[in-house]
């Protein structure tokens, strides 16, 4: 089962997501923060920013959605060592729940983003089965990064609308 779901995820992120990335990574960002634009709090460069065009030409928006694919695509491509996975998604939940700030639900809104921006911008490569290995991504990342948070002694509770 675990084979499966290694294989389906490392195929589409290869196949649609990865190549994306280099070029067009603010498109999830975008879509999260029109989606939720409460999640604009947390950026100074970016959160008074309305307009989706303007988003799409800021320089620092492009650029955190690049560390954001990078941090993806290094947990895609280690699927295999769980160690690395851990440690990854263990340094993205301290970072966002120590200096950040950061309301961990944000991460669960995220990966929904980019699950929806997938599999509309792949139709033909967003098969159930990637759409099951990408669902099982998604709860593999928010719990590693929730279980950061809770290990550094997040106390906060959301209170943002979402």
């Amino acid at each position: 089962m675990l084979n499966w779901f290694i294989h389906a995820a490392k195929r589409l992120w290869a196949e649609s997501m990865y190549v994306v990335g280099e070029d067009n990574s603010h498109e999830d960002l975008e879509v999260f923060f029109v989606n939720f634009p409460s999640a604009k709090q947390y950026f100074s460069q970016f959160k008074h920013m309305e307009d989706p065009l303007e988003m799409e030409r800021s320089l620092q928006l492009r650029k955190h959605a690049r560390r954001v694919m990078g941090a993806i695509n290094t947990v895609v491509e280690n699927l295999n060592d769980s160690e690395k996975v851990s440690s990854v998604l263990a340094l993205v939940g301290k970072a966002h729940a120590l200096k950040h700030k950061v309301e961990p639900i944000y991460f669960k809104k995220l990966t929904g983003v980019m699950v929806e921006v997938i599999a509309e911008e792949y139709p033909n490569d967003f098969t159930p089965e990637a759409h099951g290995a990408w669902t099982k991504m998604k709860t593999l990342i928010y719990t590693h990064v929730t279980a950061a948070y809770k290990e550094v002694g997040w106390a906060q509770y959301p209170t943002a609308t979402l």
